[in-house]
């Protein structure tokens, strides 16, 4: 039995240590991906399921001043460009206030559309505003490679579980 914890604990060690080496390297790539990738599909009218609740949004909070089409351009421009600062790590402290402002207008259609984002308000969103609420993962994501900009990593403590 000695020998099966001996190999738990130096396989739990090394996994562990790889995840504190690579995790927010991981973490800020996959993020830029996702950004990318997002961003990319709304050059392409009708292939990014957020079009219409986007432009909406963007309609709305720019008092009706960006038409649809122009706004999806800007709107696509700036996803895109969050994915390539991010998956390159250059001008981080430019990129993440790209995507926390971002982040901000993504998050209003639960306010300012409660009836397209849920069938039952506050607790049942829709397809849409469930896609909308997976923002938060986006937004706990950007606040960890934020918290790198300055050089902060993930350090080991002591293992106090022997």
């Amino acid at each position: 039995m000695t020998n099966l914890l001996k190999i738990y604990t130096t396989a739990d060690k090394k996994i562990t240590l790889f995840m504190q080496e690579y995790g927010i390297l991981f973490l800020r790539i996959s993020l830029g991906i996702i950004f990318f990738w997002f961003g990319f599909l709304k050059f392409i009218p009708g292939l990014s399921p957020a079009d219409q609740i986007a432009t909406q949004t963007i309609s709305v909070l720019s008092f009706g001043l960006l038409k649809p089409s122009v706004s999806l351009i800007i709107l696509a421009i700036w996803e895109t460009l969050i994915g390539i600062g991010l998956i390159t790590g250059k001008f981080l402290r430019i990129i993440l206030l790209l995507l926390f402002t971002q982040m901000l207008g993504t998050l209003t259609p639960l306010v300012i559309f409660p009836a397209e984002t849920f069938s039952h308000f506050p607790y049942a969103p829709t397809l849409e505003g469930q896609y909308i609420i997976k923002n938060l993962v986006l937004i706990s994501a950007g606040l960890v490679v934020g918290a790198t900009v300055r050089g902060g990593r993930i350090i080991e403590v002591e293992d106090t579980l022997h």
